[in-house]
């Protein structure tokens, strides 16, 4: 007789085995698209799967907000991945690669809202950097501005140490303070 233990185990890689096989069969089966390589969509599978097992983790290892971020940012990249390989976002990496600060500061969102169960600001305003950041960054990829983002650091980096000191204040603000013990 096999314990249950085993058979437990047992039961959960053919689960995840049956699950891999799906998944890779999908990707090869949407690589041979015309205009995508089966390594590309292969690698954004890989990326949504590494994404579901951190949130499996979330949720089996004492709920880490960690492990959380990592399942949102993953995910994240694994879409944008295979959208960018079958070509509906029709861009090229040199541009494209800003979207990852985005994806960062997103996948801070539920993270800060995992670990405290509301909104923080220090989780907040660190996703809006990040999200803030990459949108500059794109402004400078898709070239929407006639100047270069070296340029425009040559002649406003003043603002990055008034945008770094707003942050400081905000994130200074939202702490609270332990009141003293009364001596």
């Amino acid at each position: 007789m096999v314990s249950r233990v085993i058979r437990r185990i047992i039961a959960r890689f053919v689960f995840f085995s049956g699950l891999l096989l799906m998944v890779f069969g999908s990707a090869y089966l949407l690589g041979t698209f015309p205009g995508s390589f089966r390594v590309s969509v292969v690698f954004a599978f890989l990326s949504v799967i590494i994404g579901v097992l951190c949130a499996m983790l979330a949720l089996k290892l004492n709920k880490r907000s960690l492990y959380l971020f990592f399942a949102a940012f993953f995910i994240l990249l694994g879409f944008f991945l295979f959208f960018f390989t079958l070509k509906i976002i029709p861009m090229n990496f040199s541009q494209a690669w800003p979207f990852l600060s985005v994806f960062t500061g997103l996948a801070l969102f539920p993270a800060g809202w995992h670990r405290y169960g509301k909104i923080k600001i220090g989780y907040t305003v660190s996703s809006m950097a990040f999200i803030a950041l990459g949108c500059l960054l794109l402004i400078f990829s898709f070239d929407v501005v006639q100047f270069t983002f070296k340029k425009f650091i040559l002649q406003w980096w003043p603002l990055i140490l008034i945008l770094a000191g707003v942050m400081l204040v905000l994130v200074s603000l939202g702490t609270k303070s332990k009141p003293e013990d009364a001596k």
